[in-house]
């Protein structure tokens, strides 16, 4: 299993939506998370930001992404919330929400 934390800004004006949103997910949403082998999935807010935390319990973590970004209802889902979200100015080339490293972990 690999553990996987992520940050992004959330638009403050956009706030509301976003909670309101993933409060109301689309059953689509939540199964193709699931079908790419991701579990445990949350988000955290506080402020400006926005934490997200799952583990991946698959084996060719690159393929179930690609599986999830070519599905149209995640497509459609994402026009919905991206534009709630302000990605991090020291983000990675090519990344949407920022990865972090786990720096400390007690089982």
């Amino acid at each position: 299993m690999k553990r996987i934390g992520e940050m992004i800004k959330v638009r403050p004006e956009k706030l509301e939506e976003y909670k309101y949103h993933h409060a109301h997910a689309w059953p689509e949403i939540n199964a193709m998370i699931k079908e790419c082998n991701i579990q445990n999935y949350t988000i955290f807010h506080r402020g400006d930001y926005l934490f997200a935390y799952y583990e991946y319990v698959g084996n060719d973590f690159e393929k179930d992404m690609a599986k999830m970004a070519a599905d149209p209802k995640t497509k459609e889902w994402w026009d919905v919330v991206k534009p709630c979200q302000q990605p991090l100015e020291d983000r990675k080339e090519g990344e949407w929400w920022s990865s972090m490293e786990e720096v400390y972990r007690l089982d």
